[in-house]
């Protein structure tokens, strides 16, 4: 299995960035961790991340063909980008929606998700073990 993860803006500020609702975390943690996981298991996984819409456009468009499954954690693109979210459908490769924090329980405008009805699931609230039971459910075949 071949597994794209793609995390938006602001990932990269893990740990600095509000503690108190992302963790202590590095995204160079988060990073490892994925990675271990997935070695340990067997499956073929690139990690990404970008402060840039257009740039999560392009990593989604060029996966076609070359991914079996996306987990993506698009960050405040969540609430805002249609772009993204016809990226994904276009696509058509399975995706699974992850934030660290539990946006739904968080300031309103955070409630809204583009990609949430595109996704097969999606994971909150979880920290960084969110992003291995997404991986852990695409395995699972849905």
């Amino acid at each position: 299995m071949r597994i794209l993860v793609i995390n938006g803006p602001n990932i990269n500020m893990l740990g600095i960035r509000e503690p108190l609702i992302y963790g202590k975390g590095t995204y160079d943690e988060l990073c490892s961790m994925i990675y271990k996981f997935c070695n340990d298991k067997g499956i073929s996984v690139q990690l990404y991340q970008t402060n840039h819409e257009g740039d999560i456009v392009d990593k989604i468009q060029s996966a076609y063909g070359k991914f079996d499954a996306i987990v993506i954690n698009p960050a405040a693109y969540t609430h805002t980008s249609i772009a993204i979210l016809d990226a994904l459908k276009a696509v058509g490769i399975p995706a699974v929606e992850v934030h660290i924090s539990e946006p739904d329980s968080r300031e309103e405008f955070r409630h809204i998700s583009y990609i949430r009805d595109y996704c097969v699931k999606t994971i909150a609230g979880k920290g960084f073990d969110g992003y291995i039971e997404a991986i852990e459910f695409l395995i699972k075949g849905r």
